[in-house]
């Protein structure tokens, strides 16, 4: 099955929820936080959720990413 998300994308919700926070994901990743938010958003408008946490909630319901 294809992702949803982008590789990039991924990375960030794996990052984030190990607790990290937007600088520390950006840092880890060599891009602006700018990048990380905008990853955040397209992955949140693309799951039709509002939030991180409903984006985390729904990425694991898909199966998209494990704890």
């Amino acid at each position: 099955m294809k992702s949803i998300l982008t590789k990039r994308e991924k990375e960030v919700f794996l990052l984030l929820i190990k607790n990290k926070t937007t600088k520390e994901i950006a840092q880890q990743l060599g891009i602006s936080e700018k990048t990380v938010r905008n990853h955040i958003s397209n992955a949140m408008q693309k799951l039709g959720v509002k939030g991180r946490a409903g984006a985390v909630v729904e990425l694991l319901k898909l199966g998209e990413i494990s704890l």
